[in-house]
Parts: structure tokens; C-alpha cells; sequence
């Protein structure tokens, strides 16, 4: 696969960067910079600044002697991980209460009837899908760059645990009536409420993760 680019490092990157989100380069995995230099039929400089690029946003860790791996996230990682991200997205809902004008709410009313029929229904996977899509109109409805950056580089980190909260039992009608909650902040315009009702929400994601550790957990040991 031939890359060409004005900016060929930062097309390694996202090449890269798919290819981690995807698993074909598995959390903890070695990266070889020569096979990769064959393979994507670069040099080694676009390589290795596109390497630089994702140990900055925490995807590579990169150890002295030994070269790049592909970071896996820990226990520890996503309780450090989730209070910051439950700060930062309620900051949103509080910012998008004032901001949302009345034609937005109705695009939001929308994606929540979608939610709550995917929710219904128990299509997890769209209900994923229209999930994203409702944070980030929230996040973009708070028209605050520094936020909306924090925010991607975090899920970025995140997206590496391939979290699956909405399988542990019952999660899925808790992160519907956890939406609705927030939607109701925000037609209310009730920004402190928004604010409120988004931390709950991530902060109750964190915990159904837990949970389904711990039942993994359990059916080994058993």
C-alpha cells in the first residue's frame, strides 16, 4: 500500500491509528518499524514522526532500547479516566442548555425517539451509534473548541478498551432514562441540571463496566 502525501507522516498516523481502533494491532503489541516500512512502503522518518504522533495521544507507549507498543488500558486507567471525561462533557450539557436554540432541540427530540426505539428494541448497536451521535451534538452545541479537543483525545483512550457497558444487565433502559433526564435539562434550559445529569450518566457507564468485569471475573473462577 502506497502512501502519498504532502503530509505522509500524518497519513501514517491515521493508518495507523485505524488499524489500532480495529485490533489488527492488538493492545500491547509490537510495533516493527522495519515490516512497517515495507508494508506501507514509506521510509523510515514519515514512520517514525507518525509514531511520535500516537505515543502523544497515548495510543503507543514507548519504551527506551525496545521501540513502540500499542498501550492497553487498565482498571486503573478508566477510573482515572471517567471522573475527568464526566467533568468535561457535563461542562457541555451546561453550555449547551444556554446555547441550543429551539431548532436544535427538535433535531435532539429526533435522536431521542431513535434511542428510545433502539432501546426498546434491543438493537445495542444502533443504539451506540445514535448514542455518539447525540454526545457529540451536544458537545458541538457547546461551541467550545478546548473542550470538544480534551474530550476526543480522552475517547481516543477509551475507544483502545473496546467498552461494551451497554451489555451488563439492564444498562440499556438505565442509559436511555439517563438520556432523557439530560434531554429534559436541556429543554428545560436548566444548565446546572444538564451538567448534573451528564456526570450521572458517565459516571454510571464507569460503573456498569465494573460490573461486567467483575462477572467476567466470576464465570472464570467458577
Amino acid at each position: 500500500m502506497r502512501l502519498v502525501h504532502n503530509s505522509l507522516h500524518h497519513e501514517v498516523a491515521n493508518t495507523l491509528r485505524e488499524q489500532i481502533f480495529s485490533g489488527t494491532l492488538a493492545p500491547g503489541s509490537f510495533l516493527d518499524e522495519v515490516a512497517l516500512c515495507e508494508r506501507l512502503e514509506i521510509s523510515r522518518t514519515p514512520l517514525r514522526e507518525a509514531l511520535k504522533v500516537l505515543t502523544a495521544e497515548g495510543l503507543l507507549r514507548h519504551e527506551p532500547r525496545r521501540g513502540c507498543f500499542v498501550s492497553e488500558v487498565t482498571e486503573q486507567d478508566l477510573d482515572e479516566i471517567f471522573p475527568v471525561i464526566a467533568l468535561l462533557e457535563g461542562r457541555c450539557a451546561h453550555e449547551a442548555a444556554r446555547n441550543a436554540t429551539d431548532a436544535d432541540l427538535e433535531a435532539l427530540a429526533t435522536l431521542h425517539d431513535k434511542l428510545t426505539g433502539h432501546a426498546k428494541a434491543g438493537r445495542i448497536n444502533d443504539y451506540y451509534a445514535t448514542n455518539f451521535i447525540i454526545h457529540e451534538s451536544i458537545i458541538l452545541l457547546a461551541n467550545n473548541r478546548w473542550l470538544a479537543q480534551a474530550i476526543a483525545d480522552l475517547r481516543k483512550i477509551l475507544k483502545l478498551a473496546r467498552l461494551q457497558q451497554l451489555r451488563a444487565p439492564g444498562r440499556l433502559a438505565q442509559s436511555l432514562s439517563e438520556h432523557l433526564s439530560i434531554f429534559a435539562a436541556l429543554k428545560s434550559r436548566d444548565s446546572e441540571g444538564a451538567e448534573a445529569a451528564m456526570r450521572t450518566h458517565l459516571t454510571r457507564q464507569r460503573e456498569a463496566l465494573r460490573e461486567l468485569v467483575h462477572a467476567r471475573k466470576s464465570r472464570v473462577a467458577s
